[in-house]
């Protein structure tokens, strides 16, 4: 059995964000790029548990982007992915994305694709749904729990209240959600053996470009808060009409 897991290069949590080119193009100058901690922390060590347990024979990663990744996905490796593949082109869009992980796997078959539930860069969390739509596989979103047994996967949804169990036969896609595994730091050997382990770049797959960002804006800053006097009712209901926005 063989698990492809697919990874975002998305910037540190802690990065200061900005736009350039009229407020259209990401500034990426002096960013620190990361694994998606939803695909690194819950789907990629999840495979790899699973892996370890004798139940998987390898690992793969792959990334759609360009060379400036590479850092990224030699961590995944270091992790303990067996290989990797980056699909030369530039991520625009998660339908993109998509159809070149798809074009991917139709020529290279895995038996399971996993993903995060979303990148914390644009959160859309749609790119995993697209690509199980594409390749007409069984698709699981949002999984906290994953475990095989033989050819059907067993995975748990977060529910309010508790959680539901759902079942599918392989080959599939799943979305990884917290709660999957357990964040890994690379050990010294992890990281000599990512430097000798494969890095296959692969052109872009012709597919179309289906959205264009037009303009980026940062959300407003957090606004002083207002205090009122617990008996200015009045005050408390006109504020309410006047300034309060629902979210």
């Amino acid at each position: 059995m063989k698990i492809l897991v697919a990874i975002a290069n998305v910037p540190d949590t802690t990065a200061k964000i900005s736009f350039t080119d009229n407020n259209t193009k990401f500034n990426s100058a002096g960013v620190q790029f990361i694994i998606n901690p939803y695909d690194e922390w819950y789907a990629l060590v999840r495979a790899l548990e699973l892996k370890e347990a004798g139940l998987v024979e390898k690992v793969s990663v792959i990334h759609v982007g360009l060379a400036d990744a590479d850092a990224t996905i030699r961590k995944a490796l270091a992790l303990g992915a067996d290989d990797s593949f980056r699909i030369d082109a530039e991520p625009t869009d998660a339908h993109f994305v998509a159809q070149q992980l798809a074009q991917f796997i139709k020529a290279n078959p895995y038996d399971l694709i996993m993903l995060g539930k979303e990148t914390i860069s644009y959160n859309g969390g749609v790119t995993a749904g697209i690509l199980a739509g594409i390749l007409d596989y069984p698709f699981i979103s949002n999984a906290s729990k994953l475990d095989l047994n033989g050819n059907t996967i067993i995975a748990h949804q977060d529910i309010e209240g508790g959680y539901q169990v759902v079942e599918c036969s392989l080959p599939a896609v799943v979305s990884a959600n917290k709660g999957m595994a357990e964040q890994r730091i690379p050990n010294m050997k992890g990281i000599m053996a990512a430097r000798t382990k494969p890095l296959n770049v692969i052109p872009a797959y012709p597919v179309n470009v289906s959205l264009k960002y037009e303009q980026f804006e940062l959300a407003p800053g957090r606004s002083a808060c207002k205090f009122i006097d617990p008996n200015n009712v009045e005050e408390l209901v006109h504020l309410l009409h006047t300034e309060a926005k629902v979210i």
